[in-house]
């Protein structure tokens, strides 16, 4: 999810293709402050990315490398880590030149990042690269309350927007340092466009006519809305109940030619198509209506039935895929960086693309529209004043071309949400205070617990991160906490060894937790391994220089080739985090924590018959179960 996690490494202009990741998308939450205040008067002020020291990465590299490549592999690698760092060797070559672009760049990581990650990775959107956020289950179960939830929820983004505008939303602040806020300026009006060889994102929200409608899909038929008066102020939440239901009266079939599920294709098929249809002038305006549009908002048709226990589940699949060709994925354009998703049935989210912004940007806008929907009531809708225009349909001519590309879409669509399983976890026996009454790191204890559960899985330590956030530097993104470390592994290999005394396992968890702790500590400080080795190469790249032997060798392979992708999301309205895993073979755990439980997000590819969610799942309870009780029987922690 957060970085490259690639097995094989291609050669460039070529960067990492379909073995790709997510990024970003979900980091890890250190506790920040908000403050009032123009937010971009903070930018100038914040300091630029800094490039770590050779020497540290190099050795850095080597101690992450312990628990997760054979001896002679290590061997090999420590030999050709020290031919690469020698003295005036290609090292610091490339190094001096990364340096260089440091100073003359905003940020010398993200540029690229934004490459590799998103504009040249040919992944389906869906599923591999979007993200989703569930909200809690809202009381309504026709039609009525689908459009009043949806008309709150469009009047809370625009609130947001306001502020967005107006430069009036509060500065974020981590650790006493103010966090860049650029992200929250790309995240609405702005969409990712198909390319035959990498995609572009466009921002209309800073233009000279900026936006001033949204779009809203209904049966796979597109509309749009113009959210502001004539005299420039929002609509009102009755307003645009009234614009949604004439947009579903307009709309009761659902379109046999869905021009949504395009979006749901791998990038150079939907390149493609898209070429295909914007010969046609009609096509044409249309796409750059939904394009420039301040963001989509999706209203779905009925689910299959699920408990309440089930909620999250099903509601997760929706959000992130819409249940496939014959549900709701049609309903949908993937492209668009923000998505608002209504069910009949009160499931309801956003999907969200994060080539324009990172998960936990979305997560404030998404505690914000919650909680204004949870304090508005629902009131007796009356009929505007002012008459409304008609919101206008948009119209594609599908060709035997398209319709082709449309049934191919179809098809791996269908493919792709079989393939997704998804489980959700509450942990109801213990939270964060049991953690901190003991004064243990909530996250790092989780971390180690997620470790002792792979690890009871397979037998084996895999190549793991946790997310973190780079916020405070200027255009700053995400870093990798790696959480495989020799002193988790020396941890996992002890707790179920009869031989081991309850003190000796007390005291490998408070390393390996200490260890973790650090690790974060120098992610979030700009001095991660993965991102500066990536610099480095790519350095190799642009100079058309022989590829260093340091970055074709096994271990890096195995070092990128992450199995395990965590992240710690904090929502204060209860919205649940979903994403894809990165790689086929790999996982991906989203998990947030109250004082009481800890919910987690699990998802695994059908496809890999060694991955299991459902068991990781079970597997991670009873080792957070296992660990409580060690932590009880030591009067260490007491």
């Amino acid at each position: 999810m957060l970085r490259i996690c690639t097995r094989t490494m291609v050669n460039v202009g070529m960067l990492y293709p379909y073995g790709l990741v997510k990024s970003c998308h979900l980091v890890k939450s250190v506790s920040a402050s908000l403050v009032t205040g123009r937010y971009f008067t903070h930018q100038t002020g914040l300091p630029s990315l800094p490039v770590p020291p050779l020497q540290q990465t190099c050795e850095y590299y080597l101690s992450l490398l312990e628990p997760i490549v054979e001896m002679e592999e290590l061997k090999r690698t420590k030999e050709l880590v020290e031919e690469f760092q020698k003295a005036g060797g290609v090292g610091e070559r490339l190094q001096r030149s990364l340096e260089m672009k440091a100073r003359n760049t905003d940020n010398w990581s993200t540029g690229y990042m934004q490459h590799i990650l998103y504009d040249s990775n040919r992944v389906p959107l869906v599923v591999h690269s979007n993200v989703g956020a569930v909200f809690p289950q809202m009381d309504f179960k026709d039609k009525d309350g689908q459009t009043r939830c949806a008309a709150r929820m469009i009047a809370a983004v625009l609130d947001f927007k306001t502020m967005i505008d107006n430069e009036t939303l509060p500065v974020e602040y981590m650790g006493g340092k103010p966090m860049c806020m650029k992200q929250y300026s790309q995240m609405l009006s702005s969409c990712r466009i198909p390319g035959l060889e990498k995609d572009s994102l466009v921002f209309h929200g800073k233009s000279s006519n900026p936006p001033k409608h949204i779009t809203v899909v209904h049966n796979s038929q597109f509309f749009v809305l113009d959210v502001y008066n004539s005299d420039g102020t929002p609509l009102t939440v009755d307003q645009l109940n009234v614009q949604l239901e004439r947009i579903c009266n307009s709309s009761p079939e659902i379109n046999a030619e869905p021009v949504g599920i395009l979006t749901t294709l791998d990038r150079d098929s939907w390149s493609k198509a898209y070429i295909s249809l914007i010969k046609d002038k009609i096509n044409k305006d249309s796409l750059s209506t939904i394009e420039r549009s301040i963001c989509t908002v999706c209203l779905d048709g009925p689910i299959p039935q699920a408990s309440d226990e089930m909620y999250n589940t099903y509601a997760g699949l929706q959000i992130m895929h819409g249940g496939g060709s014959q549900w709701n994925s049609a309903n949908r354009w993937f492209d668009k960086t923000l998505q608002l998703i209504i069910g009949e049935e009160g499931a309801q989210g956003f999907n969200m693309s994060h080539s324009a912004a990172d998960g936990t940007v979305f997560m404030v806008l998404a505690d914000y529209v919650i909680a204004s929907i949870n304090r508005k009531k629902p009131e007796k809708i009356l009929s505007p004043v002012v008459p409304l225009p008609k919101p206008q349909k948009l119209h594609f001519n599908i060709t035997p071309d398209i319709k082709k590309y449309i049934e191919e879409a179809k098809q791996s669509m269908d493919i792709i949400a079989q393939n997704l399983d998804l489980r959700v976890m509450v942990f109801s026996h213990y939270g964060k205070k049991v953690l901190k009454d003991h004064k243990i790191s909530p996250d790092a204890f989780i971390q180690m617990a997620i470790q002792l559960a792979y690890y009871r899985m397979y037998q084996r330590c895999c190549p793991s991160y946790e997310a973190a956030s780079l916020r405070t530097f200027r255009d700053g993104r995400v870093a990798a906490i790696y959480s495989t470390t020799s002193a988790s592994a020396a941890f996992v290999k002890a707790f179920d060894d009869p031989k081991k005394k309850n003190t000796e396992k007390v005291d490998l968890l408070e390393k390996a937790m200490k260890v973790h702790r650090w690790n974060t500590g120098m992610a979030i400080s700009g001095q991660e391994v993965d991102g500066h080795l990536i610099g480095l190469r790519m350095q190799a790249v642009e100079e058309e220089i022989s590829m260093p032997d340091v970055f074709t060798d096994i271990s890096f392979h195995k070092f990128l080739d992450c199995r395990l992708s965590t992240s710690q999301v904090t929502s204060k309205s209860g919205c649940l985090p979903c994403a894809g895993p990165a790689l086929l073979e790999s996982y991906d755990m989203c998990y947030s924590l109250t004082n009481v439980d800890i919910t987690f997000v699990v998802t695994a590819y059908h496809t890999c018959k060694e991955n299991n969610a459902a068991q990781l799942i079970q597997v991670l309870e009873n080792a957070l179960l296992d660990m409580r009780a060690l932590l009880a029987q030591s009067p260490r922690t007491n």
